[in-house]
């Protein structure tokens, strides 16, 4: 009996599972700090997959090699070409293997700014970093400096190249580090041009949130982890909500802000900010029954790029949730397409989308992210003790229940006619 229950014992080696279970540790445990481009948690991507995704180009190697982005590989080794040809006392060859060699040397700190495997070998990583990195430097010089683009170019001579562009560029997957593209730049086009490269990538991507307005900012030279972080910086650093001190409790239980419908209920006048340039869209004001909100432009890529800037704020450790703050505020604004009707009559939303797809975009933008403080806090403790003082709160009721259809203020007119003639004859009869 005792051999039998040998034989059918299994044998299990501790030191091999101990070491495959301290190797698993080390490859999902340990995240660098320098670690800025994430991949998109499911409980995010399951509300717009396609907000998330690449249509066109991958950049980086979260999204290298997949069958339907395979296309523009031939475009961008086109730029890549471009690129090194553009330097009359160096052979292309050569400075093609001077940039790689400089990438190569910063490859452990690239590969530490990703979110777990890059899937793919060192040397893979390096080519994918020249390559993509090089074909966005010709990008944005091209995109400022007419002189650099050929007749038939075949991003700026195709007119949905732009589109596409602003969509798969400003993805939290589909990012390579700022070192990288600031490493490659200096080594290229830095000989060349002028401007910084911020202010060329800010050029590009300038007029997104709103028309006419500059997102460029001079104080922003090598503080960026990304091309996203960048527009982010861009858009947070000149407002003035980034310079409110940022409380140490977390704020779970604030009032919301009343929709839009409410507010104009309330007395409320909403009125899109104007100023001379264009004030930051995160700069809200109330003052003495007045709501100031900057124009927002809504259009396609308006919902991918607020929510990969919220999914980089959800993140990234220890980031302050502006823009997440910022969607929240507007979800509590816009609760059905009367609100969106409102905002937009106001000219506080811009909007190149269905009414109805809008409304529905800004009340999904929020689900299921997490926000510790909300910097609107004293905005909306400001405009909700306005609208609890007497006579907001009477106005509120009449304009609710009586006065929201048109019969029903013809009603009450002719009640109150009713009234006025009765009290007259009253008072005709006691003098007689």
């Amino acid at each position: 009996m005792e051999d039998q229950a040998d034989a059918g014992e299994v044998r299990i080696d501790v030191n091999a599972l101990a070491t495959d279970l301290e190797n698993m540790m080390h490859d999902n445990l340990s995240v660098s700090s320098r670690c800025c481009i994430f991949r998109v948690p499911n409980v995010l991507s399951r509300h717009n997959p396609k907000a998330y995704a690449p249509d066109a180009f991958s950049i980086g190697p979260f999204h290298y090699n997949k069958p339907h982005l395979k296309a523009t590989q031939k475009l961008k080794l086109q730029y890549l070409h471009d690129l090194m040809s553009r330097f009359p006392d160096t052979n292309p060859e050569t400075k093609l293997r001077d940039v790689t060699a400089a990438i190569s040397e910063v490859r452990g700190e690239a590969c530490e700014c990703y979110e777990g495997s890059i899937g793919m070998s060192m040397d893979e990583f390096v080519k994918v970093l020249v390559l993509d990195g090089c074909f966005l430097i010709e990008l944005f010089c091209k995109a400022r400096y007419y002189k650099f683009r050929g007749e038939n170019d075949p991003v700026f001579s195709v007119n949905c190249m732009n589109s596409l562009l602003y969509h798969d560029l400003l993805l939290l997957e589909n990012q390579i580090p700022w070192l990288v593209l600031k490493r490659l730049f200096d080594r290229t086009m830095n000989i060349i041009v002028t401007l910084p490269l911020t202010k060329l990538v800010t050029n590009f991507f300038g007029g997104l949130l709103s028309r006419g307005s500059s997102i460029y900012q001079e104080e922003l030279q090598d503080e960026n982890k990304h091309i996203l972080d960048l527009i982010r910086n861009s858009v947070i650093f000149p407002s003035s909500i980034a310079k409110q001190e940022r409380s140490l409790n977390c704020t779970t239980d604030w009032k919301q802000m009343p929709t839009a419908t409410n507010l104009q209920e309330a007395g409320i006048k909403l009125e899109k900010a104007t100023t001379s340039p264009p004030s930051n869209i995160l700069d809200i004001k109330f003052d003495n029954g007045v709501l100031q909100i900057p124009q927002l432009l809504v259009q396609d890529v308006t919902e991918s790029l607020l929510r990969n800037l919220i999914c980089f704020e959800q993140c990234l450790p220890h980031c302050e949730e502006v823009i997440t703050s910022y969607a929240v505020l507007l979800d509590n604004l816009i609760n059905t397409t009367k609100d969106m009707e409102i905002l937009c009559k106001s000219e506080i939303i811009d909007n190149l989308m269905d009414i109805e797809g809008a409304t529905i975009f800004f009340n999904r933008i929020f689900n299921d992210t997490n926000m510790l403080h909300f910097y609107y806090l004293p905005l909306v403790d400001e405009v909700n003790k306005y609208c609890q003082r007497r006579w907001p709160r009477y106005r509120r009721v009449l304009m609710h229940d009586y006065f929201k259809h048109p019969w029903a203020l013809i009603s009450v007119i002719v009640a109150a006619i009713l009234l006025i003639l009765t009290l007259l004859q009253t008072v005709f009869t006691i003098i007689k």
